[in-house]
């Protein structure tokens, strides 16, 4: 059967007094990602998509192989930075050839891979590459090393201290993939993947099903982190920090046997009510008083009926919010001396909501939760693919737009104030010329960032 034609040769739209105004998909050799080009230059000053790329082992027969692996692998990460969530905007994406400069594609007038052979690197299987048509295999222990040691060359020399946050997101699932379950919490079927963060570096992008607790795997994850750390960083000193889900003694137990500090949300009970009764009476009595809210807090020593091996240090938040109460609690190794309460709860635990913002960048604007293939290894690599454009990102916000508007933009904003640019590309026998719109109004802006870029450290 032939293939019906749906390109629509003129488009129509409303005069502009006597002129008709129409439209053709005929310009040529055009992209509309001429800002892209800085992506190029924050890999070519990290090298983090060639240094992911050797986390991979490519069986395939060189004689027949068109799109190399880690052309493959640089073509999907830059799609997702780029705001391309799916595989199927590759088949016209390939005829790019602004993106194939991106990927480093030696002859730009090439085309670049389908959605096919993107969707056979998804599926990458384990073992050694015996499938027939899927033969790239990742190596998970390399990955996890990977993403440490982009947090590790992110710093010229050691800092003094650094905190490790934890958290885990719901990652909602519609199809019947491998790992599926219904989150109660959530009411929805969904993964429940674990992040590691510090600051606004990604450490840890753990892929699990939504039937196990959020802690589940904590210890093993830092065991790894923390020894990577420590190999480079001997004299560092490292706090974790997350809700309440996390304060379970194998978590607080490994800390303090590591030299590890934590500061952890803890759930409320009727125990720790009763600790913190007298200064939630004084805070509801000073609320009603001033018709404002009012909060104070309380140090005391606390240990479980039964679930803590030992007695642990909590500050209680003692908070009334006009018309309720608001209790909460922290228990924390860090000791009184070092920092009070109240600094202890509204500095260092409140920070970590930070985290929180760094989870929802990622799943809203680099497609983390686009987990939609039938395997759970197939969507953890999707994840990963998500977690390296964030890098990439993060790279770019931290080398290139310090000292910027945009120092703190997320995700969505850089894309669309620096990356969407009109741009048209004209290859010569020596030159890639990309001529950018004469009308982009932040063209000031651009090119300070690519000055910074110019003049970092690689």
């Amino acid at each position: 059967m032939e293939q019906t034609e749906c390109t629509v040769e003129q488009l129509s739209f409303q005069a502009v007094g006597r002129r008709q105004v129409v439209a053709r998909f005929d310009g040529g050799q055009l992209s509309s990602d001429g800002g892209g080009l800085l992506l190029r230059e924050v890999e070519r000053r990290t090298c983090l998509m060639a240094q992911f790329s050797a986390c991979f082992r490519d069986y395939r027969s060189p004689t027949m192989v068109e799109h190399s692996l880690e052309s493959l692998i640089r073509q999907r990460v830059t799609g997702l930075a780029l705001g391309y969530e799916d595989l199927n905007d590759h088949d016209q994406l390939r005829h790019d050839p602004l993106i194939a400069t991106l990927v480093e594609k030696a002859d730009p007038t090439r085309a670049l891979a389908g959605k096919s052979t993107l969707n056979r690197l998804e599926l990458t299987p384990a073992g050694n590459g015996e499938d027939r048509y899927k033969r790239i295999v990742y190596d998970t222990a390399a990955i996890d090393r990977f993403f440490v040691d982009a947090f590790l060359q992110a710093y010229p020399k050691a800092p003094e201290r650094i905190v490790l946050d934890l958290d885990t997101t719901d990652d909602e699932i519609h199809g019947g993939q491998e790992g599926r379950f219904f989150h109660g919490y959530y009411g929805s079927y969904c993964y429940l993947p674990l992040y590691i963060f510090s600051g606004e570096h990604l450490l840890c992008a753990r892929l699990r099903a939504s039937n196990v607790g959020p802690a589940v795997g904590t210890v093993e994850e830092l065991e790894r982190i923390v020894g990577q750390i420590r190999e480079h960083w001997p004299e560092v000193k490292i706090v974790i920090r997350a809700d309440s889900a996390f304060s379970n003694d194998d978590i607080m137990s490994w800390c303090e046997k590591q030299g590890v500090d934590y500061v952890l949300g803890l759930a409320r009970n009727a125990r720790l009510e009763r600790m913190l009764a007298s200064e939630m009476e004084q805070a509801c009595a000073e609320s009603k008083r001033t018709n404002l809210p009012f909060r104070s807090y309380k140090d005391f020593e606390y240990k479980t009926l039964d679930s803590w091996s030992l007695t642990r240090r909590v500050v209680g938040k003692a908070e009334y919010l006009i018309d309720k109460p608001n209790a909460r609690f922290v228990v924390t190794s860090l000791s009184i001396e070092a920092i009070d309460a109240k600094t202890l709860y509204e500095n260092e635990y409140c920070g970590r909501g930070d985290m929180e913002n760094r989870i929802k960048e990622q799943k809203s604007f680099l497609f983390s939760d686009r987990t939609s293939a039938a395997t759970m290894r197939a969507n953890q690599l999707r994840l990963w693919f998500s977690s390296v454009a964030y890098l990439l990102m993060s790279a770019l916000r931290r080398l290139g737009l310090k000292g910027t508007d945009l120092a703190k933009a997320q995700c969505d904003t850089i894309r669309l104030k620096l990356f969407k640019i009109g741009a048209r590309i004209t290859i010569t026998a020596r030159k890639i010329w990309i001529s950018l719109s004469s009308s982009y109004p932040l063209a000031n802006l651009f090119a300070r960032v690519c000055a910074n870029l110019a003049h970092a450290s690689p």
